[in-house]
C-alpha cells in the first residue's frame, strides 16, 4: 500500500468530546469518526485493524470447530417474547415496528436466534456437539454512551453458541472456548486476565470475563498472586474477617453525634476505628397481582462493616432478595425506623424488617450503629444482648485489598481491567423455554444444553490502545497494527535516488508477504514521523539521500528511544528477523 493511494487524516488535537486516551487517539490518528452519540464511521485505517483481530478470531474459532453463520440484526419480536426476554429486557434493547406495525428488536444479542436454528435443524444426538459463531453488528441503547468505541451503542461482536447433549458435554465446550479465547488474546499481544464472573442478564451457571489489564479499566479485578485465584469484584467471595464473635464488653449506650452521619464521621468523633462501625442500608421487596399491583412490601436491613460496600450483585442472591429489590423510599424508611436515612440502625425498630448481616458483621461485638434518632448513634452493640440474631447471614460486600484468599493461598490483590470477552455455560436456560430438543439414543426427547461465547472486536482496539500508549501516539501489539512496517522516505518527491530505492526496498518486502505501507506524500520528516508514531506502526524503516550515499537507512521499533542505523544491502534480512519471519 501507497499512502498517496490510501487515507490518511491525523489532527493535532482530538476533538473536545474525546474522553478517554483510546478515544481520543483514535480521533487524532483518523481510525473513527463521531456520527452521533455512541455511533461512529471506521475509516480505512480503522477498519484494517478490525480486520486483523476479525481474522485471529475467525482462525481460533474454526480450529476450536466452530463453524460460522451469519444471523441478523433486526429480530423479531416473537422469539425474544417466547423466551422471556422481551419484557425483562431493558431500555438498552432497542425496539422497533415495521410499516405493518409488527415488533422487530435491533439484536444486543442472538441467543434466540441460533437456539431457534438449533431446534429446527438439530434433530438427533448424531448431530451433536455443534458450535456456530458469528461476527455481526450490535446494538445497544445505552443512557450515556461514552468513551469512544469502549461504550458505544453500535459496536462489532463475535458470538459463538455450543450445544451439547448434556452437562458434561457442555463443560467440555466451555473448556474449549476458554482455550481458544486465551490463544486469540495471545495471539493479539494483550496483557489480559480471565477472571470468574456472575452471569448477568445473560444467565446460566459458570461465567469467566476476560479483562485487559489497564488502569483506565471501568472493572476491578481481583486476584491473589500467590495462586490462581481471579475474580470480578462483583463476584469475588469474602471471608468472615473475624473468626469468631467476641464477648460483649461494654455497655449499650445511646451516645450523642451531632451532624454525623456517616460511619466515618462518627468514627472521627468518637475517636474509635472505622471497623467497629456497622452501616445500615433499607431495601424493599414487592410481591406483585399479575397486573402489577402491588400486594405486599417487605422491608429488609442489610448490615455491613463501616469500612465495607454493598455488593448489589451479591445482594440479589440473597433468599428474598434474588426476585429483585429497590432501595427503600424515604417514607418506608421513616415508618419503619423513625427518623430519616443517616441515623439508622436495628435497635429499636418502629416496624420489623428482615435484618441481613454480612458475615464480617455477624461476629462483630461492642460495635456501634445509628440509634433511629437524628443526631444520636448507639455504641457498644451486642449480638443476643440487644438484638436477636440476624434473620439471614451473606456475603454482602465487596471485597477489599489484604482480604484472605478464598482459596486459602495468600491475600488478594486488586487491579484494573477493561473486558473484552465472556464466556458461559447456559445449561438450559434458553433450550427450555424455546423447547430446543433433541431425540437421544433411545428416541426420546432432551433437551440441549447450551454455552454462549463473546467477544467485543471493536471494543478490543480501545483496550489495546488503553494498554498501549505514550506521549506520541498508539503503541499497537504487532498483531492487530493497520501496518506491520512504514518505509518513511526522506525527499520521496524531490530525490530521484530515494525515490527508485524506496519504490525497490516496498517491492522486495511486499513480495515477502510484509504488511507495508510506503508514505510517498512528500511530507515534512517531522510531520511524517509524527504521523506514524500516532498512528502507532511498530516498525519504520528511513531512507534519505545522505544515508544512501553511505549504503545506510534508519531502523526504529515503535518502542524504541533511538534509531538504529542498518545497512542497505542487509536491510531486508534484519526486517524479517524482527517481524520473527
Amino acid at each position: 500500500m501507497k499512502a498517496s493511494q490510501f487515507f490518511i487524516s491525523t489532527l493535532k488535537e482530538a476533538p473536545a468530546e474525546a474522553e478517554v486516551v483510546s478515544q481520543k487517539l483514535m480521533m487524532r490518528a483518523g481510525y473513527i469518526k463521531r456520527l452521533g452519540a455512541g455511533i461512529y464511521t471506521y475509516m480505512p485505517i480503522g477498519l484494517r485493524v478490525i480486520r486483523k483481530v476479525e481474522n485471529v478470531i475467525r482462525e481460533e474459532m474454526v480450529r476450536a470447530g466452530a463453524v460460522e453463520l451469519l444471523m441478523p440484526v433486526v429480530q423479531p419480536a416473537e422469539l425474544w417474547q417466547e423466551s422471556g426476554r422481551w419484557d425483562k429486557m431493558g431500555p438498552e434493547m432497542l425496539r422497533v415496528k415495521d410499516r405493518h406495525d409488527r415488533d422487530f428488536i435491533l439484536q444486543p444479542t442472538s441467543e434466540e436466534v441460533i437456539t431457534d436454528i438449533a431446534r429446527q435443524e438439530l434433530r438427533s444426538y448424531r448431530q451433536l456437539p455443534r458450535n456456530f459463531f458469528h461476527i455481526q453488528t450490535k446494538f445497544r441503547d445505552e443512557r450515556r454512551p461514552r468513551f469512544g468505541v469502549m461504550r458505544g451503542r453500535e459496536f462489532t461482536m463475535k458470538d459463538a453458541y455450543s450445544f451439547d447433549r448434556n452437562a458434561e458435554a457442555a463443560v467440555k465446550s466451555y473448556e474449549a472456548m476458554y482455550a481458544a479465547y486465551c490463544r486469540i488474546f495471545e495471539r493479539l499481544g494483550l496483557t489480559y486476565r480471565a477472571v470468574a464472573a456472575d452471569t448477568g442478564a445473560i444467565g446460566g451457571a459458570l461465567s469467566h470475563e476476560f479483562q485487559v489489564i489497564a488502569d483506565t479499566g471501568e472493572d476491578a479485578l481481583v486476584y491473589c498472586p500467590t495462586s490462581d485465584y481471579a475474580a470480578n469484584i462483583e463476584l469475588a467471595e469474602a471471608l468472615p474477617l473475624i473468626a469468631t464473635r467476641g464477648a460483649a464488653t461494654q455497655a449499650l449506650v445511646k451516645t450523642p453525634t451531632p451532624g454525623k452521619s456517616t460511619c466515618a464521621d462518627v468514627a472521627q468523633l468518637l475517636s474509635i476505628p472505622l471497623e467497629r462501625t456497622v452501616k445500615s442500608l433499607v431495601l424493599a421487596t414487592d410481591e406483585k397481582t399479575e397486573a402489577g399491583d402491588v400486594t405486599k412490601t417487605t422491608v429488609w436491613l442489610l448490615l455491613v462493616r463501616g469500612d465495607h460496600d454493598l455488593n448489589e450483585v451479591k445482594a440479589n442472591k440473597v433468599p428474598g432478595l434474588n426476585q429483585g429489590f429497590r432501595f427503600a423510599t424515604v417514607g418506608e424508611i421513616e415508618s419503619h425506623f423513625g427518623t430519616k436515612p443517616g441515623y439508622l440502625g436495628p435497635v429499636g425498630l418502629k416496624q420489623p424488617v428482615k435484618i441481613v448481616a454480612d458475615r464480617t458483621v455477624a461476629n462483630m461485638s461492642d460495635f456501634v450503629v445509628g440509634a433511629n434518632e437524628v443526631d444520636f448513634h448507639i455504641t457498644g452493640v451486642n449480638w443476643g444482648r440487644d438484638l436477636p440474631e440476624p434473620d439471614l447471614v451473606a456475603d454482602l460486600r465487596n471485597v477489599v485489598e489484604g482480604d484472605p484468599s478464598p482459596d486459602g493461598k495468600g491475600v488478594l490483590a486488586i487491579q484494573r481491567g477493561i473486558e473484552v470477552g465472556h464466556v458461559f455455560n447456559l445449561g438450559t436456560v434458553y433450550s427450555k423455554p424455546l423447547n430446543a430438543t433433541y431425540l437421544d439414543e433411545n428416541g426420546k426427547p432432551q433437551l440441549m444444553e447450551m454455552g454462549c461465547y463473546g467477544i467485543g472486536v471493536t471494543r478490543i482496539l480501545g483496550a489495546a490502545i488503553e494498554q498501549n500508549n505514550d506521549e506520541r501516539g498508539i503503541i499497537w501489539p504487532a498483531a492487530m497494527a493497520p501496518f506491520e512496517l512504514v518505509l518513511c522516505p526522506i525527499g520521496y518527491d524531490r530525490s530521484a535516488d530515494v525515490q527508485a530505492a524506496a519504490d525497490k526496498l516496498y517491492g522486495e518486502l511486499q513480495a515477502l508477504g510484509v504488511d507495508v505501507i510506503l508514505d510517498n506524500r512528500g511530507e515534512r520528516p517531522g510531520a511524517m514521523f509524527a504521523d506514524w508514531e500516532l498512528v502507532g506502526v511498530p516498525h519504520r524503516v528511513v531512507l534519505g539521500d545522505r544515508g544512501l550515499k553511505d549504503g545506510q537507512v534508519e531502523y526504529q521499533g515503535r518502542r524504541d528511544a533511538q534509531a538504529e542505523s542498518v545497512p542497505l544491502a542487509g536491510i531486508v534480512d534484519f526486517v524479517k528477523a524482527k517481524l520473527g519471519r
